[in-house]
């Protein structure tokens, strides 16, 4: 398989996009002690849009103005890149997050739902739904004795899920309308509508005098802003006009794992006994959930 083959790039892409948002756990953490939660969340994605204008501005791309991409803009700005961290990041300060990563591994069951109905070729079939729920019980077996329920806050839970359902329909949305823009377009685009309202947001919340802006708040943002948001972002989008909506939700199953191997070599924060075993699980069913495609391409062989 060549290196510029886009098969290899396909896989490629989805590695990265796993380790870097496995690792953006870990930033927010850090990022956390220095700033809040939804001032974190909106000069995170001010560092993105800025970072994200200069490339637009460089490959001289120009941004669809239909009444439809517009709607697509909005819908982006808010069911992706606004209310969904406001409620993730708000939710957390209630619950655990390896309770925060169960909740939203419900992504991929929200995203094949929909799908089904939304998109033309990804209607649920059998491997999709073993697949989906192999994951789901490997990162219950990794996470499932790490939290109480009885003492977990119903509000912070259901703000996780809240963020789960606007990211799932958002996801399968831009699947269907807008594979004409390219990634970097719709990133722009999207975070212009999403970034006034983050930032209404942590001003009617909070005080940006609680704002640190030491080494650990400054790096974080930065990662987070660079990595987290503009290199994931725009290999997510474009990773999503080649495969379906629903593999690309599996992600959802791969970040939680790696964020805890992140933070046991960083923080050295506990590594749960059962990680190996529901691994395998969580990838086993990554694999499940696309058996027609590779039953398929054996029997064209």
């Amino acid at each position: 398989m060549s290196f510029r083959s886009e098969k290899f790039l396909i896989i490629a892409g989805y590695t990265l996009v796993s380790l870097i948002w496995g690792s953006t756990w870990l930033g927010i953490k850090i990022g956390l002690e220095s700033v809040p939660p939804f001032f974190g969340v909106a000069l995170r994605f001010s560092v993105a849009l800025a970072i994200l204008t200069v490339i637009f501005l460089f490959q001289k791309q120009h941004l669809p103005l239909t009444r439809k991409d517009i709607l697509l803009y909005i819908q982006l700005g808010v069911c992706s890149y606004s209310l969904p961290f406001a409620l993730v990041y708000w939710g957390e300060q209630y619950i655990p997050s390896s309770l925060a990563s169960i909740l939203f591994a419900f992504y991929p069951f929200v995203v094949v739902l929909f799908s089904h109905f939304i998109l033309h070729g990804e209607a649920i079939n059998i491997y999709k739904i073993l697949g989906i729920t192999s994951g789901f019980i490997g990162l219950l077996l990794i996470f499932g004795t790490d939290f109480d329920l009885s003492k977990a806050n119903s509000h912070g839970m259901l703000a996780v899920i809240g963020s789960v359902i606007l990211q799932g329909i958002s996801l399968v949305l831009v699947k269907r309308h807008g594979k004409h823009i390219p990634p970097v377009a719709m990133n722009v685009g999207g975070m212009l509508v999403g970034l006034p309202i983050m930032f209404a947001i942590a001003v009617a919340v909070e005080s940006f005098s609680a704002v640190r802006f030491d080494a650990k708040g400054i790096l974080s943002i930065l990662y987070l802003g660079t990595f987290g948001t503009v290199v994931t972002f725009v290999i997510y989008y474009w990773l999503l006009k080649r495969m379906q909506a629903l593999f690309l939700s599996f992600i959802s199953f791969i970040t939680p794992i790696l964020a805890v191997i992140f933070g046991k070599l960083v923080l050295d924060e506990s590594l749960s006994p059962n990680i190996f075993s529901g691994a395998i699980l969580v990838l086993g069913g990554i694999v499940i959930a696309n058996g027609k495609d590779i039953l398929s391409t054996f029997k064209n062989r």
